[in-house]
């Protein structure tokens, strides 16, 4: 199959995924709204207005990280974006270390979102990812948390676009390549450094854009 087909077949699975809870939620607190005793309405209102915007910051969320590169964030906007992606209740994000002045070229911003909501695979436990930052440096990557893990073909994904293609074989899995791919595609170089002294938990990921 076509790479770029079989990488939309993905895209579009994930996106119906990722929203369809939201969306239900969203159905089921309208019906109960309309439907109710007046109690449950208020309650139902109060939910679907909570469903509403979540769903909302879902799609921009989404919208920034897989669309074309949009325009230049700062930490804060990022953070405000990340609020919204799948895993946020379950992960804690640190993007304190990033200067706060700083505008990241918009294409350095999506793989940085991109990130993110690979970290939010990788903690599947729970835990914290913090990215620190400069401009014109680099940007290191930590994860922290009891199950904390970069995905198995994470490491291959890092060595090339061609291995990144190879690891795309399910919408479910589709995180880790398509970050490499976009890293490949910016010509970002991404590094997973060797734990130093009695360091434990998932390698530190050196960014280096280009």
């Amino acid at each position: 199959m076509d790479d770029a087909l079989r990488l939309s077949e993905f895209l579009a699975a994930r996106l119906c995924h990722d929203l369809s809870g939201l969306a239900a939620t969203l159905g089921g607190a309208c019906a109960e709204a309309a439907d109710g005793n007046a109690a449950s309405r208020a309650e139902a209102l109060a939910l679907a207005r909570q469903a509403a915007e979540e769903l909302a910051g879902r799609l921009r969320l989404l919208r920034a990280a897989w669309g074309p590169p949009g325009e230049a964030m700062n930490a804060a906007t990022l953070a405000g974006l990340a609020a919204s992606m799948p895993a946020a209740r379950r992960v804690a994000i640190d993007l304190s270390a990033i200067d706060p002045a700083w505008h990241l070229p918009a294409p350095l911003a999506r793989l940085v979102l991109n990130l993110l909501l690979l970290a939010g695979e990788a903690l599947g436990g729970g835990g914290g990812v913090a990215i620190s930052g400069a401009p014109g440096g680099a940007m290191l990557v930590s994860l922290a948390g009891p199950r904390a893990a970069w995905p198995a073909a994470w490491r291959d994904c890092l060595a090339s676009a061609d291995a990144s293609w190879a690891a795309l074989t399910s919408a479910r899995g589709m995180q880790a390549p398509l970050t490499a791919l976009i890293a490949h595609a910016m010509g970002a170089r991404l590094t997973l450094l060797l734990p130093s002294g009695t360091a434990t938990g998932p390698a530190p990921l050196l960014i280096q854009p280009q």
